[in-house]
């Protein structure tokens, strides 16, 4: 009797070791709190987390701080699960915080174009480098424009139509702002669409070593990011963002950063709320819908396998 029941305990022992093992070294579950990334996920649902898919992250942060082993790239589009980069409690090691899941619409290095001031607007407009747009122009400026487009490496953009002494191509936000900055008053541009706004402005999402210009439309995110990630002190006076006392126009950043966006855009759990997301937060990418509340989510109708090819392409 009293070897069987030593087995029994050696075997619970030992499936907890191997559980504890799987949830810290390779993948774990997260409940989706809220109603933002729906039509992809449900609040409520739970899901498996991969925690390879962007390279392991060193367990118990404030005993060995940050590495990560194995580091591979997040894919625009990916929903990742990350640490609260914007805690009430700002002295928690990152991995002790709360837990997010989003959609990444922005890399290290991307310019997104945002509705400024971006964190007031209900919702924000955020729009990817890749968004595009019809913009009409006098067909007499059909030369300086194609020059303009070489020079600036900008491609893949032919003649969509006419209308009258206009031709229209399409252009992404950016391709615009680019465009309107080198070539002035020389080229007026006419959007087709309600989308171009003047109070759209690009925000540059920040790279390891990359020094970004620090604008009126984008002092905030800078100042956030600058105090909450990297052990710097940053402070707004008037239209000056002061970097350790002394009047900075730009900043380079000490680690990769991305933009985190919810599916639902009138829900502001994202980056509209809470800033840059640093590498140092992801935790890894949902892969699994496990358990859900929603009542097609049958076993075997397909409904689970159509939502995981989902998450993962």
């Amino acid at each position: 009797m009293g070897r069987k029941l030593f087995f029994w305990i050696k075997a619970v022992l030992i499936a907890f070791i191997a559980m504890l093992l799987v949830r810290t070294f390779a993948f774990t579950s997260c409940t989706i709190p809220f109603s933002g990334m729906e039509n992809s996920l449900y609040r409520g649902d739970c899901v498996i987390v991969n925690k390879w898919s962007y390279g392991l992250r060193t367990p118990l942060m404030a005993w060995f701080s940050y590495h990560r082993w194995g580091k591979c790239h997040v894919r625009k589009g990916d929903i990742a699960v990350f640490n609260n980069p914007c805690p009430a409690n700002p002295q928690l090691p990152a991995d002790k915080r709360e837990v997010f899941i989003s959609r990444c619409m922005g890399l290290p290095g991307d310019t997104l174009m945002l509705a400024f001031p971006q964190l007031d607007m209900t919702p924000s407009l955020i729009l990817s480098p890749d968004y595009k747009s019809l913009y009409a122009y006098h067909k007499d400026n059909e030369d300086a424009l194609l020059q303009a487009m070489r020079q600036l490496h900008i491609e893949n953009n032919e003649l969509v139509g006419f209308a009258d002494s206009a031709f229209i191509r399409s252009f992404s936000h950016y391709e615009i702002y680019l465009l309107r900055q080198k070539m002035g008053q020389a080229v007026r541009f006419h959007s087709l669409q309600h989308t171009d706004k003047e109070n759209i402005h690009p925000f540059v999402v920040p790279r390891k070593g990359m020094k970004i210009g620090i604008y009126p439309w984008n002092i905030r995110l800078i100042h956030d990011a600058i105090n909450c990630h990297e052990h710097e002190k940053a402070e707004i006076k008037g239209d000056t963002l002061f970097i350790n006392g002394h009047p900075a126009t730009s900043y380079s950043f000490s680690d990769n950063y991305y933009w985190m966006v919810s599916n639902n855009a009138i829900n502001r759990n994202d980056s509209r709320q809470f800033g840059f997301v640093p590498e140092s937060h992801l935790i890894g990418k949902a892969v699994f819908v496990w358990f859900s509340k929603d009542p097609d989510a049958g076993w075997f109708d397909g409904y689970r396998w159509n939502r995981f090819l989902h998450l993962v392409k």
